[in-house]
């Protein structure tokens, strides 16, 4: 990671830091030298429904850990004044707010694919709907007046898939389909209230992501993910919950990030423009990857997409 990406003296929320990619963008944005609000349901002593033991403190300790200082909070993003609450809090304590990262998701066991919206669980597809668009929502109406004050601030919306991918393919399910388009276009909504502050909000997705639901699915650990490639050949492409982190620290740190608002960003094409790389020195680009090999039917092979 190129540390040029100094964040020292700044301020982050990560909502929805619990696991995944949050942890990555709360890792990361740490490392970069950042204070970093981590917020989720899922305590030491407490569980959400979602019931997986990774917890909101140990994220903030990774983020200490790297660098930062890690400041858990539980908060459910559904509860508008919860969030009032974290943002009071967030203000008392820095007086300001400089990146904040909306990840709330939590809709790994609501999706079915392959089923259409009469088949499909209404509950679920609903209750997945909401969790990726309202929470969102509810927490850049209470965050960003903080973050605005400051010129230079940051919204990241954590999606799946570029505006281009989502656009020209069907993500197998119409709930899912509308919450990660939702999200995108969240963002350039967002990014067009902002600009007047000097303010930036962009959709970043990562790419094919080595969350630990991910690893738990293809029965492997971080130190032996490459065992799983023999079931799956195309998860050659994947990559680290990091890899999306440092692409937020880069974006957060750029002078010029102006420039990007209102796009639809990847982690692996930013990792192009900022020079950082994954955990292993790779740069995996996962969109093209899908575009150009999975798409088309051809044979796996990652020469000259890491």
């Amino acid at each position: 990671m190129n540390r040029s990406f100094s964040l020292k003296n700044k301020v982050a929320l990560v909502a929805g830091g619990t696991r995944g990619a949050g942890r990555g963008i709360a890792v990361e944005l740490g490392a970069s030298g950042a204070t970093v609000y981590v917020t989720g349901r899922t305590t030491r002593t407490q569980r959400s429904d979602y019931n997986r033991p990774e917890t909101i403190e140990e994220t903030a300790e990774l983020v200490t850990a790297a660098g930062g200082k890690g400041i858990p909070v539980r908060v459910d993003h559904f509860i508008s004044d919860e969030v009032a609450q974290l943002v009071a809090q967030i203000r008392s304590e820095q007086g300001r707010l400089d990146v904040l990262v909306n990840d709330i998701w939590g809709g790994e066991n609501l999706f079915e694919w392959n089923k259409p919206v009469w088949e499909h669980n209404l509950q679920n597809g609903l209750k997945l709907l909401h969790q990726a668009i309202d929470t969102h929502l509810i927490t850049a109406h209470h965050a960003l007046p903080l973050l605005i004050e400051n010129k230079g601030g940051l919204l990241v919306e954590v999606t799946d898939g570029t505006k281009e991918y989502n656009e020209q393919n069907y993500r197998l399910t119409p709930f899912y389909d509308l919450a990660k388009v939702g999200v995108t276009r969240m963002a350039w909504a967002h990014a067009q209230d902002l600009k007047a502050y000097e303010a930036t909000a962009v959709a970043i997705t990562p790419g094919w992501m080595r969350s630990e639901i991910m690893l738990e699915t293809f029965g492997v650990k971080e130190e032996n993910w490459q065992d799983a490639i023999q079931k799956e050949p195309h998860f050659g492409i994947s990559e680290t919950p990091q890899y999306v982190g440092r692409a937020v620290a880069a974006l957060a740190a750029d002078p010029e990030k102006a420039r990007w608002n209102g796009e639809s960003l990847s982690s692996g094409a930013l990792a192009k423009i900022y020079g950082f790389t994954d955990l292993d020195g790779s740069q995996p680009d996962c969109w093209r990857y899908l575009t150009e090999v999975v798409d088309p039917g051809k044979p796996a092979d990652t020469t000259g997409y890491r």
